[in-house]
């Protein structure tokens, strides 16, 4: 077998750079933070093309200024969120006041006063019956700030004088914006104007075309920590389980990452470190709130009666978990290590809202689940676009995923433990003392200290 000329080896490795940041990051600007890698994504353009269109039916537009990834939605409870600079996630009203400054934005002129904008912008609310200032000035003004802010960092609008956070003043400050049209209509990749409704469109978004199931999986492989057989249809299921051995390669050639293949589904992990906006561990109280519970879960919950399908065994994707467990389980970690670790204090002093924020960090990744009907997964049938094909090839078994996630304990629904999970059950390092002889009594190491020593998993995570 002949081997990879040096020149071969660093055009694939510039390929995987510039796929890889794409991946993460679907608008890159010639003068943005990305910019020292603007000129690899122009140079393997056409690859690149290629390879995302094939791979996963990712169109790819790239302009002398820009490069645009259009990338597809998954489905219902699968949506990328955008958050403010504080962290807090964007509101319905923010992406409203998003998407209509967008609208005015596409044919606004090169440059404009910040109050001509709004004033724009408040128009438009008029013309789609919608009002701006319904939840309170202040509020609203704070809202729209948000969302102008979110397109100076992608490069809509340039801030020539002054800052679009004028428009959270009191008095209602001024500046001078740059628009740049190209990017403003590049930004959209959802089919608008084929949708009835946002429902609509979620479902739209998310329908793979003429790659079907293959093209789906491979989406869900790459954009989410980990892909859970109950997840998928019957279709897409059986393509998983026949190819999933034979799709690393492609995973390694265009993006670099590592396939793990578990009996409850698939992940791909990033040696790396970076296709990544969830970090477990992680820093800041919610992170470690939730590496604290998480462990404590996993110590306490096993699965009935696990086993491989393969070998006649009942698949366990998740475990219930019991009523006011999560709450008894996070008061003994805030008791134990909130205030020597120097928790926030607004957490420490409602405890209902750093248990929303810790939940909401281990269902992004992919950890726990709200409990449900079969009929709420994919496999039942939840979100598929119309005319979508969910059946394997006439003959084809497939895994069984009856059971496999097991129902609600209790009337408010309740959550479920998942597989990947188990990846930050506790270990015990043995140590021996300084200075001690050889029969000196082991120690182990702390929870936090086994954790950054783990292995990181698909984007953050493993089953």
């Amino acid at each position: 077998m002949t081997l990879p000329s040096a020149h071969d080896v660093a055009l694939a490795a510039e390929r995987r750079s510039a796929g890889r940041l794409l991946l993460a990051h679907p608008l890159v600007t010639a003068d943005g933070p990305h910019a020292d890698l603007f000129p690899l994504i122009r140079r393997h353009a056409d690859w690149l093309g290629g390879r995302f269109q094939q791979v996963l039916g990712y169109r790819l537009l790239v302009d002398t200024s820009y490069a645009r990834l259009f990338k597809a939605g998954l489905g219902p409870g699968s949506g990328h969120r955008l958050e403010r600079t504080t962290g807090t996630p964007f509101t319905p009203r923010t992406y409203a006041c998003l998407a209509l400054a967008l609208s005015v934005l596409v044919t606004a002129p090169e440059q404009l006063l910040l109050s001509r904008l709004v004033a724009d912008l408040k128009a438009a609310a008029a013309d789609a019956g919608i009002e701006l200032e319904g939840s309170g000035r202040a509020a609203e003004k704070r809202t729209l700030a948000a969302a102008l802010r979110r397109l100076v960092d992608w490069g809509v609008l340039t801030e020539t004088e002054g800052s679009v956070g004028a428009v959270a003043l009191e008095d209602g400050g001024e500046a001078l914006i740059t628009v740049d049209r190209e990017i403003a209509r590049a930004l959209v990749a959802g089919p608008l104007t084929q949708s009835r409704d946002g429902a609509d469109l979620v479902r739209r978004a998310a329908d793979p075309g003429f790659g079907g199931p293959r093209t789906y999986v491979r989406r869900r492989l790459v954009e989410t920590p980990a892909v859970y057989l109950d997840e998928l249809t019957d279709a897409e299921r059986d393509w998983l389980r026949t190819r999933q051995r034979r799709e690393a390669q492609a995973f390694s050639e265009l993006l670099g990452l590592e396939s793990e293949i578990r009996a409850e589904g698939v992940a791909l992990v990033d040696p790396e470190d970076e296709l990544t906006d969830l970090r477990l561990p992680g820093t800041g109280t919610v992170a470690q709130a939730a590496l604290l519970l998480v462990e404590r879960l996993v110590e306490r919950l096993r699965p009935d009666d696990p086993g491989h399908p393969a070998t006649g065994g009942r698949l366990r994707v998740g475990v219930a978990v019991p009523s006011g467990l999560i709450d008894t389980l996070l008061a003994g970690a805030v008791a134990a290590y909130g205030q020597r670790g120097g928790w926030q204090r607004g957490y420490l002093e409602d405890p209902s809202a750093l248990r929303e924020a810790v939940v909401d960090h281990l269902v992004r990744m992919g950890l726990l689940a709200p409990a449900g009907p079969p009929s709420s997964l994919r496999a039942g049938g939840h979100g598929l676009p119309e005319g979508y094909a969910g059946v394997p090839p006439e003959g084809r078994s497939v895994t069984d995923v009856s059971g496999a996630r097991p129902p609600a304990l209790s009337d408010d629904g309740g959550w479920v433990l998942l597989a990947a999970a188990a990846r930050y059950a506790t270990r015990v390092t043995v140590r021996k003392a300084a200075g001690a002889g050889p029969g000196a009594a082991p120690t182990s190491a702390s929870a936090q200290e086994q954790k950054q020593s783990a292995p990181a998993g698909a984007q953050e995570l493993t089953s």
